[in-house]
């Protein structure tokens, strides 16, 4: 999906997007939840735009769309990346507005990264 997106978006002109796939597909994979972590928490440092928040929102959104199935796991990563984003749910909505699911409060939250690549959902804490 990002690998088209990019023959289709000036976003990522200049940038060798394979090989950026490649190595972030190759940490996933060595490191898996630090990745993830260190992810979320660039993303909480990161200045950005309403613009460019709404930009990853929408990565976001069609990462989860792509294989047309929307597992329990995902909309809950799309929660913490939503968490650390200053946007308001207006300005999303008025951009997504079939995504208001996706918006509500979680009823758990935590904020421990569950990562096992044999299982293909997260695990529940009650």
């Amino acid at each position: 999906m990002v690998k088209t997106m990019s023959t289709e978006s000036a976003l990522f002109d200049g940038l060798d997007v394979e090989a950026l796939l490649n190595r972030w597909i190759e940490e996933i994979n060595e490191r898996g939840t630090l990745f993830l972590r260190a992810y979320l928490r660039e993303i909480s440092n990161v200045k950005v735009d309403d613009e460019q928040q709404l930009l990853l929102i929408d990565l976001a959104f069609r990462a989860i769309d792509a294989d047309n199935v929307i597992e329990y796991a995902e909309v809950k990563f799309f929660k913490k990346i939503r968490n650390r984003l200053p946007i308001a749910d207006e300005a999303i909505l008025a951009v997504y507005p079939d995504k208001e699911d996706f918006l509500l409060p979680d009823i758990n939250v935590n904020e421990d990264l569950m990562w096992d690549n044999n299982v293909q959902f997260a695990q529940l804490t009650i």
